[in-house]
């Protein structure tokens, strides 16, 4: 691989224009596909196999408005009246006669329909029904209701719209997020000495996210691809983007310094450090890629466009950045005298005083076992609120506070009950057409479970053997009590048919929610196994070692339970809440936890190849164990220390989106980066490897002979010929 990467890397600095100009048709291209075919993006949650959503379905075909999206028009009267009164009615049955002519609406329910007047007379609904998808509703439609809402305001009444049509889409790019990406370019100044290097690590990496996010737009009239997925593949793309280039940029100028060739020296940094990245990239990839097999296909869209992102960052980091090098030249050699200039001709800093990353490298090696305790303990103790995990998907709840669909939610909430935010749809089905005699009783058997508020009358459908209860819980859409209210449903369902012949299955959008959140909290122990197993076989192969391995995968371990137990301390307990502007505290979202362990171990792998690679150098030339690990860090620490704080940076600036989905995330990437690069990585890692001494690096020799050597270190490049002349170096 590093022979093949090294030819790669040469190629693309001598074509350095082609090059460039592949990458910019094929993203011309990409955005033209983009811009001309649209990019609708689809933020519907489904479980194929589960029961809710074989219900669903079944409801789609006999009764569309039922499976569809649903809105809410909510109606406040003033102080000291009531929505009950005359002209008051008035204005809400004209609300809905007029919602009732909107684009794609399918059916209206005023107060007078559905009961749906509070018990002081202060508050009334009226619900919207849509027979399709809330990624189907046009925006003319929304505008009606939203039309319709505000003309009401006239006669006095306060209104709100909400429901589930109503709600954050699209990928926002706001302040934050710039500002995230100004503080990874002062980083990469910082490192870099030169403003010239750090733009040049910018410009490859944008370009890869710029093609790989217009790429996955394109995709969109073809795939369902929800605004969450295309975030995550933004987020994760800009920050290995950078990284990557980092890792091979630092090789080439430390080369440059000591006076290699300028085409030579990228080709042997595209040969070393681009085999890292092609390495550590390939870890992220899998792992998201392995989402798959849970079987979601919203999950799948997301690890897979979060896949795709990264392959472009590779990608850019081994082609891209050679051929923009070449445009350099010897430019991106650092000026004689300077500090870069002297960290490249003396690696090792025999002389002078060691930075701050060797200095700490040396103090935990200093005291092992101290340091072992002292970290374990503390991630330990981080860890520990993860032991409440409880997982679920977000609704208006998680809305912003100012959001028209977060007052409408509270409003209901408080003068209807938790539970009229998110009502159960059971479907029944009888084998003749007395379905409406058998629901009726299904309705009462329904009643009587606890948790249970209030059993609507049966709704017929198309189907005469077919109707819909709708079930009102006590307990609001992502309470545990919900969960269990729809497991004791399917437990009395045999029950209910037995006296009644009608079958039932709990189906609508919070029976859905749950039926995801318990199949990604059973995937989540069989889906960590895979990563563990998978981190043990390939850094086995990498350093040909059974103790690096093993810590890496402990410490792996640790990094993803305390950043799991930092997420539920801030979104679930509320711990911190107003400090970091949290509007809403509930459950932890369903799908993080697999999303930090997928991403988590790529990135993980890339500071464990980094670091540990350096001090295996250090061993084999030396042979001495201890030295090998604070000498061998010497080569590595300052540049993994850079990446971890783009990292940092880069998912930071995702947090104060209002997105209930990508902030939690962006909090767990940003904090779980910060845990595995400082506190494992730099710090456990060596400690442990001291402790270990030569028994570090030790391999049978039958297992040896058995894995193959995939030289991620480069070493081939020093046997490897020279064939191909160097030409004249050009700059352009």
């Amino acid at each position: 691989m590093a022979v093949l990467l090294h030819r790669l890397g040469r190629s693309a600095y001598r074509h350095r224009k082609l090059v460039l100009g592949i990458w910019l048709v094929v993203l011309a291209a990409l955005i033209t596909c983009v811009s001309v075919f649209g990019a609708k993006l689809d933020d519907r949650f489904t479980v194929p196999g589960t029961e809710s959503q074989r219900a669903l379905d079944t409801l789609g075909k006999t009764l569309p408005e039922a499976s569809g999206a649903g809105a809410q028009i909510v109606f406040t009267a003033p102080e000291g009246h009531r929505v009950t009164e005359r002209s008051y009615r008035a204005v809400i049955a004209g609300v809905e006669s007029a919602v009732a002519k909107a684009p794609q609406v399918s059916a209206v329910m005023g107060p007078s329909d559905s009961g749906a007047v509070s018990a002081d007379r202060t508050t009334a609904i009226v619900q919207v029904q849509y027979s399709v998808q809330r990624a189907e509703v046009r925006a003319s439609s929304l505008d009606a209701i939203e039309q319709a809402a505000e003309a009401a305001e006239q006669s006095g009444l306060k209104t709100f719209v909400g429901g589930s049509v109503f709600g954050s889409n699209g990928v926002h790019i706001g302040p934050s997020e710039i500002i995230g990406v100004v503080i990874a370019l002062l980083v990469l100044v910082i490192t870099f000495g030169s403003l010239l290097a750090a733009g040049m690590s910018l410009l490859p990496a944008l370009l890869g996210v710029a093609v790989g996010l217009s790429g996955l737009l394109a995709l969109a009239p073809a795939v369902s691809i929800s605004s969450t997925a295309v975030t995550l593949a933004l987020m994760l793309g800009l920050a290995v983007g950078l990284d990557y280039v980092l890792f091979i940029l630092s090789r080439h100028r430390q080369q440059l310094t000591r006076g290699t060739d300028p085409q030579e020296s990228m080709a042997l940094a595209n040969g070393t450090a681009g085999s890292a990245v092609v390495f550590a990239g390939s870890t992220v990839i899998i792992a998201l890629a392995a989402l798959g097999v849970i079987g979601i296909p919203f999950l799948t869209t997301m690890g897979l466009s979060a896949a795709g992102a990264v392959l472009i960052a590779v990608l850019a980091a081994i082609t891209l950045l050679p051929a923009i090098a070449g445009f350099a030249g010897a430019r991106l050699t650092p000026k004689p005298g300077s500090k870069a200039a002297q960290r490249a001709a003396d690696p090792d800093a025999s002389t002078g005083r060691a930075t701050l990353g060797v200095r700490w490298v040396k103090t935990a090696v200093a005291k092992p076992w101290l340091t072992v305790l002292a970290v374990v303990g503390i991630l330990t103790v981080v860890a520990l609120p993860v032991t409440d995990l409880r997982l679920a998907l977000p609704d208006n709840a998680s809305a912003p506070v100012s959001s028209t669909e977060r007052k409408a939610y509270d409003v209901v909430g408080d003068k209807f009950g938790p539970g009229f935010n998110g009502p159960l749809l059971v479907l029944t089905e009888t084998d003749d057409e007395s379905g409406a005699q058998a629901a009726a009783q299904a309705a009462k058997k329904l009643g009587d479970l606890k948790g249970v508020k209030a059993v609507l009358p049966p709704q017929p459908t198309r189907d005469p053997a077919r109707t819909v209860i709708q079930v009102i819980p006590e307990t609001g859409p992502d309470s545990a009590r919900t969960d269990r209210l729809v497991r004791d449903i399917r437990t009395a369902a045999p029950g209910i048919r037995e006296t009644t012949g009608a079958s039932v299955a709990v189906t609508g959008t919070t029976a859905v929610n749950i039926d995801v959140s318990n199949r990604l909290s059973d995937s989540l122990l069989p889906f960590m196994a895979i990563v563990v197993g998978l981190s043990l076989i390939l850094l086995t192969m990498v350093f040909r070692s059974l103790v690096i391995p093993l810590k890496a995968a402990v410490g792996f371990l640790l990094s993803v339970a305390a950043s799991l137990g930092t997420v539920v301390a801030l979104f679930q307990w509320g711990w911190l809440a107003d400090v970091f502007g949290l509007a809403h505290t509930g459950p932890v979202v369903s799908f993080l936890p697999i999303i930090l362990i997928g991403v988590l171990f790529g990135l993980a792998m890339d500071y464990e190849v980094f670091l540990v690679s350096g001090m295996r150098e250090e061993w084999v030339h030396t042979g001495r164990a201890r030295r090998s690990v604070t000498e061998g860090a010497r080569h590595s620490v300052r540049v993994v220390t850079a990446a971890a704080l783009i990292m940092f940076t880069v998912f930071a600036g995702f947090f104060p989106l209002d997105d209930a989905l990508i902030k939690p995330i962006a909090f767990a990437l940003a904090v779980g980066v910060a845990i595995d690069a400082f506190a494992v990585r730099m710090t456990l890692v060596p400690a442990v490897l001291a402790l270990a001494g030569r028994h570090a690096w030790w391999l049978p020799a039958w297992l040896g002979r058995v894995l193959p050597d995939l030289d991620v270190e480069g070493t081939s490049l020093q046997k490897a010929p020279e064939a191909e002349p160097k030409e004249p170096e050009r700059v352009c």
